[in-house]
């Protein structure tokens, strides 16, 4: 049985508002992510995936508080340690965070290799200068980068080039959990494909021994992660293998994701379009039962008020519904 790196049980965490209210945008969340592994969590904007991440690290900065539940990192569980504790023994040694807009990160007034001798200073106090660049060129050099770039400014290099800066930065110390927020976003197609191909280096290689991807595009999780997690107004709605994420989804905002995206793999690509009507939920005050049921076409009066758990339904795929496997086929069946 492989190991579990990251194991996440029921992790609630929420927002206070300066009006002093509560918006929980993780609501008792469980994963687990196993050595080698990598998991996807997808879902459209504002559904709580950044929120997640941030959470994940177990580092909290108002307006953002952790409420309830358990991070377990290979073993260690630091859910409620000290904000200190946190940074100087967890972060970037444990777990690495690449967040959205990664590319701005980097400080224009500094080289890049200032910018990794503080990182790794913040854990290794006593490291030399010589000691910190080998360890960076070894590392850059593994990962396609060209050690040149550890004497150049930002405004030096392409946005690629930055995007694979920052990672490799983040990895410096080779953290054991890699969280990547939408790495791929706001790049061209070319460097997109430079990008995922360093972050499946970076599991190849073992730099890292998992990962977590985050993105709104469902369908290039399939080409980058094991498994998926379809994330919805704070919950996980759905969980499954990659393969069955994409080609066989069972929630219906999972179905409603996938019909709403351009898919170019083989058996989706003449798929028609369709949009998911409505809004979300406004997550101060987030319904009774379902959070997906006012826009849900095949929704019952039961599921405004029921409130439902994960369905185990074989080999590790849950989904979050009132309807049976058997009934949520047989709806899609007709609807074709």
């Amino acid at each position: 049985m492989a190991k579990k790196i990251l194991e996440v049980k029921e992790l609630t965490t929420k927002y206070i508002t300066r009006f002093k209210e509560n918006v929980y945008a993780v609501d008792h969340v469980s994963l687990t992510v196993e050595e080698g592994k990598s998991l996807g969590i997808a879902g459209e904007s504002g559904c709580g995936k950044s929120t997640l991440a941030l959470s994940l690290m177990g580092y909290y900065f108002p307006p953002l508080y952790y409420t309830s539940g358990e991070i377990i990192i290979d073993g260690q569980n630091i859910s409620g340690m000290k904000p200190d504790d946190v940074r100087k023994s967890i972060l970037g040694k444990e777990i690495a965070y690449i967040p959205q807009a990664a590319m701005n990160a980097l400080n224009p007034t500094q080289k890049i290799i200032r910018f990794i001798e503080d990182v790794v200073h913040a854990h290794h106090p006593d490291a030399t200068k010589e000691e910190i660049y080998d360890l960076a060129r070894t590392r850059f050099e593994r990962l396609g980068l060209p050690a040149s770039v550890l004497e150049k400014y930002p405004v030096e290099l392409s946005g690629g080039m930055k995007q694979r800066t920052v990672i490799a930065t983040s990895v410096i110390l080779g953290p054991k959990v890699l969280i990547a927020d939408e790495p791929s976003s706001a790049l061209d197609v070319t460097s997109q494909k430079k990008v995922i191909k360093m972050l499946r280096d970076l599991m190849e290689t073992e730099i890292i021994k998992s990962m977590i991807f985050i993105t709104h595009e469902l369908p290039l999780l399939y080409n980058v992660t094991d498994d998926i997690m379809v994330m919805y107004a704070g919950q996980i709605v759905e969980k499954a293998n990659a393969e069955e994420a994409v080609f066989d989804p069972l929630h219906p905002y999972a179905k409603g994701l996938m019909g709403a995206i351009i898919v170019p793999e083989e058996g989706l690509r003449d798929v028609k379009l369709t949009a998911i009507p409505g809004v979300p939920p406004n997550l101060k005050n987030p319904p009774d039962g379902c959070r997906f049921a006012e826009r849900c076409k095949y929704a019952v009066p039961q599921c405004k008020v029921i409130k439902v758990g994960m369905t185990e339904v074989g080999d590790g795929r849950e989904y979050r519904c009132i309807f049976s496997e058997e009934e949520l086929r047989e709806f899609y069946k007709d609807a074709q």
